[in-house]
């Protein structure tokens, strides 16, 4: 009994790491539990003694978790489950609260999310684990089923699919990126007059049909109409980011690191000209998406 103690003591100081490295493996918080969970059982069928370094037997084992779970989940074609019934030592059940995920997901940088989650499984492995948990290449290869030199290609692909390498440079790249950060201050602070500021005078708003509310407009003319209409949505800003959309500065909504709504925009003379609001999943899947360095 002493000996499954000191292993449980052991594995609770990793636990905050472990489930650090899911959850950015998995961008769920319920299924990162889930994993951190299925590597103690792991663990505890395993012969402890025979373990030399537990931080990195525990790390390379909750990532060969994490890509079994991914690649479950590119098969099946599904969504990661958002809540489910936490099962018996799985820890608290406030820590599968949706503020909390929330929260995490606020922290770690939805726009980051939501890129990964285009990446294939063994590339998300692989960057994550190297470029934010600094695991050699050497131990991923052994994780991913590669050699450590493909292990290395898999991360550098996804990191400049990550940073948006593929996309055309853009000359006014900065200029946009200071208007789309002005707009998004001002919806997040309710700020009417703000909004209006960043808009054209004549701004043109198109809304498709999938982020349409019923009976109303799909497009809207004018700084003032369309303002009005985006303040309604400010206490959801929390859960807008910027990123980059082919190339160019734009927004992304995405609860809980869930891709749900992109807005993308033509900017003249330092001022929003065009937006549109983009929600339909098929035409989601078809935007080149990267973080917003800096």
């Amino acid at each position: 009994m002493g000996d499954k103690n000191w292993l449980a003591e052991r594995f609770e100081d990793n636990r905050g790491h472990l489930r650090a490295v899911a959850y950015r493996m998995l961008g769920s918080l319920s299924e990162a539990d889930d994993a951190v969970q299925e590597t103690w059982l792991r663990l505890s069928r395993s012969v402890a003694g025979e373990i030399e370094n537990l931080g990195g037997w525990l790390t390379t084992v909750v990532g060969r978790v994490c890509l079994d779970m991914l690649r479950s989940r590119q098969s099946r074609r599904e969504e990661p489950i958002e809540a489910r019934v936490p099962e018996p030592g799985a820890g608290p059940a406030a820590a599968r609260d949706p503020e909390q995920e929330a929260l995490l997901a606020d922290s770690v940088g939805l726009a980051l999310l939501v890129v990964l989650d285009r990446l294939a499984p063994a590339e998300r492995v692989a960057f994550v684990l190297h470029d934010v948990f600094a695991v050699p290449f050497e131990e991923i290869a052994s994780i991913v089923g590669r050699t450590p030199s493909a292990a290395r290609q898999l991360a550098s692909r996804a990191r400049r699919r990550v940073q948006g390498e593929s996309t055309p440079p853009n000359p006014h790249l900065q200029e946009q990126r200071e208007v789309v950060t002005a707009f998004l201050t001002a919806l997040r602070a309710g700020d009417f007059d703000g909004l209006v500021a960043a808009l054209d005078p004549d701004v043109v708003a198109r809304v498709d049909a999938a982020a349409a509310s019923p009976g109303r407009p799909r497009e809207v003319r004018g700084a003032l109409n369309w303002a009005r209409g985006a303040i309604a949505f400010s206490q959801m800003a929390r859960f807008v980011q910027p990123a980059l959309i082919n190339g160019s500065p734009g927004l992304v909504w995405a609860p809980r690191g869930r891709l749900r709504r992109v807005l993308t925009f033509t900017i003249r003379n330092r001022k929003i000209a065009e937006v549109n609001v983009i929600a339909d999943p098929a035409s989601l899947r078809q935007l080149d998406l990267a973080v917003m360095s800096g």
